[in-house]
């Protein structure tokens, strides 16, 4: 957990929050996402992000959990399956 992991297909950058004890396969537009400090800087596209800066994205299981530092045009997916945004805790009523 905390591990840095960047795109290396588009500027998407991600925080792992949580992850499965066994580990899982974290890609972004389909090729593995690499430690952040080795990978190479890709030039921001024009396309429209599909991973947005400060949005969590879990996979299908729940088990794994990551915060986007950097939007990119890539789509994260775990072991093949895309990622889903995690959705908002509702507040208590204050009635």
């Amino acid at each position: 957990m905390g591990e840095q992991l960047a795109s290396t297909v588009c500027a998407a950058k991600v925080v792992v929050v949580r992850a499965p004890a066994g580990g899982a396969a974290l890609a972004c537009g389909g090729s593995p996402m690499v430690p952040a400090g080795s990978a190479q800087p890709v030039p921001a596209s024009g396309g429209e992000a599909a991973t947005l800066i400060g949005k969590r994205y879990v996979n299908a299981d729940d088990t794994l959990e990551v915060l986007c530092t950097s939007s990119g045009t890539g789509e994260l997916s775990c072991d093949g399956v895309p990622m889903t945004l995690k959705a908002a805790k509702p507040l208590p009523a204050s009635d």
